[in-house]
């Protein structure tokens, strides 16, 4: 990956649905260099997909998991992934291992969520933080 790459994924970052011809006037290039770059970047894996920012009035969450010692964390946030209001799954350093990012119609959903993930016999841990605000990078 080199700068022109970076820079294509920054304007990305903010808006995936920024056409290829103002990306390629921005930095100077051809629009087909930024669509090579993109379906090159598709293809690698390095874009895994292209999503939306919204504000639904709905409960954003971060619901931090901990799990047992013997546990392969990737399994299991997987397993999380499929669960219709998570938005993303981070594995993380530190005390928690896991950091579920959802995006729930109302508090008990999220409850539910949260019931959901202890559930899970290799969880040893929970906590939640309500998203209280949030702006774009």
């Amino acid at each position: 990956m080199d700068e022109i790459d970076r820079q294509i994924l920054d304007v990305l970052r903010r808006d995936a649905r920024t056409p290829y011809t103002e990306i390629a006037d921005e930095l100077g290039v051809s629009e087909g260099t930024v669509r090579n770059r993109v379906d090159r970047l598709q293809e690698e894996g390095t874009i895994e997909r292209f999503t939306i920012a919204t504000r639904t009035g709905n409960v954003k969450a971060m619901i931090e998991v901990s799990v047992a010692v013997d546990v392969d964390t990737h399994d299991v946030g997987e397993r999380m992934a499929d669960w219709n209001e998570v938005d993303f799954v981070w594995q993380v350093s530190g005390e928690l291992d896991i950091v579920l990012v959802v995006d729930a119609a109302d508090t008990q959903r999220v409850n539910e969520l949260i019931t959901r993930a202890r559930e899970q016999e290799e969880v040893v841990n929970t906590k939640t933080r309500l998203i209280l605000d949030e702006r774009l990078g």
